[in-house]
């Protein structure tokens, strides 16, 4: 058995947690499943996973490969694509990294209709508020908000995000409501820090062509979307937030915008793609979905 084989095996093995099922879903029989782990392991010189009478699991070893031949097999797919008709149906796995608001709020409600439209194609979304490594996780495609560091990824952008300040109606009436940047010294913020690098971010605003910050207390400082949201809710202070990220709450009276001439700078959006990979049929095909469905959720200008 060669070698791309003994790895789809090991990978069917290793999601299924079982060499029956695993058997069942390859259409092979259960002794040539196992017999092909135990080649690969054979092969490799290390145990691959941990069999019990009721199930198997990686081992340490067993976790660094199926990383890698799932990249492997992903590659493997997508050179063989690149000389089937153009007509083939897309099909294989995905992995895509989003922003944990975007993809709970906005892309998984939505993604029933890109499924029903392409039943070969599996998706396995990763939400979270901090950056991955796309290449050592290998993550097809993520969206990213904000500045691009010089990664060497491909970028595809999308738009800027708008950002607008917002309160409490509490808040306000405990406090004030701020008219300028002037007024800022009399109130307090809920404040953001980085996931990633846990800088908190500062008060900000565009004055005569520049960005201007102003540093408020914070009585709460937070490092999640959700929490800034339910921090201001609460009434504990002032908060930056992209626009569509509360646009319910603002309908519903729930939060007020303030000071909306004195805005913060918007944030780029854009979609990254490891640099080592050309776009597989199915991550075109998944992109072309997602592009109108972001602009649309997120109110890209």
């Amino acid at each position: 058995m060669d070698r791309v084989d003994l790895f789809r095996i090991f990978t069917r093995v290793a999601e299924a947690g079982s060499f029956t099922h695993a058997a069942h879903t390859l259409g092979l029989p259960r002794s040539s499943v196992s017999a092909a782990v135990q080649e690969l392991e054979a092969r490799l010189g290390t145990r691959l996973l941990n069999r019990t009478t009721r199930r198997v699991a990686l081992t340490a070893d067993g976790e660094a490969l199926y990383t890698r031949a799932q990249n492997l097999l992903a590659d493997f797919e997508e050179t063989e694509g690149l000389f089937r008709q153009s007509g083939a149906t897309p099909s294989g796995r995905l992995r895509i990294d989003l922003p944990g608001r975007v993809g709970r709020l906005i892309v998984a409600p939505a993604l029933p209709e890109f499924l029903a439209a392409y039943p070969n194609i599996d998706i396995e979304l990763g939400v979270r508020d901090r950056a991955v490594d796309l290449v050592e996780d290998g993550i097809d495609c993520a969206l990213r908000v904000g500045p691009l560091a010089d990664s060497g990824l491909i970028a595809r952008r999308l738009g800027e995000l708008e950002l607008i300040n917002a309160a409490s109606p509490a808040y306000l009436a405990a406090h004030g409501t701020p008219e300028t940047p002037a007024d800022l010294d009399r109130h307090h913020t809920v404040a953001y820090a980085s996931p990633t690098t846990g800088r908190v971010e500062p008060w900000e605003w565009t004055g005569n062509g520049q960005v201007l910050t102003h540093s408020l207390r914070a009585r709460l400082t937070v490092n999640s979307a959700e929490a800034l949201i339910a921090g201001a809710l609460a009434g504990l202070g002032l908060i930056q937030i992209p626009a569509y990220d509360v646009a319910d709450h603002i309908a519903e009276g729930a939060l007020v915008e303030v000071m909306p001439e004195h805005r913060a700078e918007p944030l780029p959006v854009s979609l990254v793609y490891p640099h080592r990979r050309q776009l597989s049929h199915r991550l075109q095909a998944f992109l072309g979905w997602l592009v109108p469905v972001l602009e649309q959720g997120l109110q890209l200008r």
